[in-house]
């Protein structure tokens, strides 16, 4: 790897790396889940499954399922069973 472009890459993983660390803005539904903001995005996923496996919200057929309570439907878009990939995605606009 030549030097100008290795120093890119290292700049490149910076920016992820700091863009995943700035707090955000929640809103209330999602604060009322994880806690109160400002809060990186990655303390937001940590704190949404600390809450998930408080409650026992995994679906126990398929562990890659989550069981949403009343909390986590007004964060899911009422949707009561969501993937944990959908769930990165639904979360996203509660965040600015």
């Amino acid at each position: 790897m030549n030097g100008s472009l290795r120093i890119n890459t290292i700049t490149f993983i910076m920016a992820i790396n700091s863009a995943l660390s700035k707090p955000l803005n929640l809103s209330p539904e999602l604060e009322a889940v994880v806690g109160k903001s400002p809060m990186p995005r990655t303390e937001v996923v940590k704190q949404l499954w600390v809450y998930i496996k408080k409650n026992n919200l995994q679906n126990p057929a398929n562990k890659r399922n989550i069981l949403a309570d009343d909390k986590l439907k007004a964060v899911f878009g009422g949707k009561g069973e969501v993937t944990m990939f959908e769930m990165t995605k639904l979360v996203t606009p509660h965040m600015k």
